[in-house]
């Protein structure tokens, strides 16, 4: 097996902790792994209960969300599988991945924070939608932070007094993940959290 990262051979041997379902796969080499920068940030703001972000967004990162998202490598999803299981495995929140607007999806084929959660193995509800074409890597700060509603809620949100968790690959200024949680909260639902794969790191 080689690495998704470099195509380097893995040189791993199968252990008792396989055969026993207590080891998990691994798919990228200590090298590459290396190269991101776990900072396991978490933040609060005005709607948004809590925002968990488990890597700094660094050349790594980016790199990885250029070969992911817009090569459409669907398999590196693989790659923070485990991290991502380990703060979503919680059977008592309900996990709401961001989600693309049905054009954009189409054009890329994939959702890529659908495939990180199914890669992880997470049980999730789709329960928003987007309502613009809209892509915010696109805009400037200004212009993500002066947009209007971006998610509809199209259904009766089950459990309100349940914990609902947002899931994106990237936290820049917050402005998705703000327009989400107010959908989800103008519908009823009491906290809602965050978990985001990276986060830019901005000098203080």
């Amino acid at each position: 097996m080689t690495c998704l990262l470099c195509d380097k051979p893995l040189h791993d041997q199968p252990t008792w902790q396989h055969f026993l379902g207590m080891q998990q796969d691994t798919f990228a080499c200590l090298t590459c792994l290396e190269k991101f920068e776990r900072i396991d940030q978490v933040i609060q703001n005005d709607v948004l209960d809590s925002v968990h972000s488990l890597y700094a967004y660094n050349e790594a990162a980016r790199a990885y969300l250029h070969q992911f998202k817009f090569m459409q490598d669907v398999a590196l999803a693989q790659i923070f599988a485990p991290a991502l299981r380990r703060v979503l495995n919680d059977a008592k929140k309900i996990v709401v991945p961001i989600p693309m607007h049905p054009v954009n999806k189409k054009k890329r084929t994939f959702s890529q924070v659908d495939a990180l959660l199914e890669a992880a193995k997470i049980p999730y509800q789709s329960l928003l939608e987007k309502t613009t074409e809209s892509v915010m890597g696109e805009k400037s700060r200004s212009e993500r932070l002066a947009m209007t509603e971006l998610f509809h809620v199209p259904a009766d949100i089950p459990y309100n007094e349940a914990v609902y968790v947002l899931v994106d690959d990237i936290y820049t200024t917050g402005t998705t993940l703000h327009h989400a949680a107010e959908a989800l909260k103008q519908r009823g639902v009491h906290r809602v959290e965050a978990v985001t794969l990276f986060r830019p790191i901005r000098e203080k």
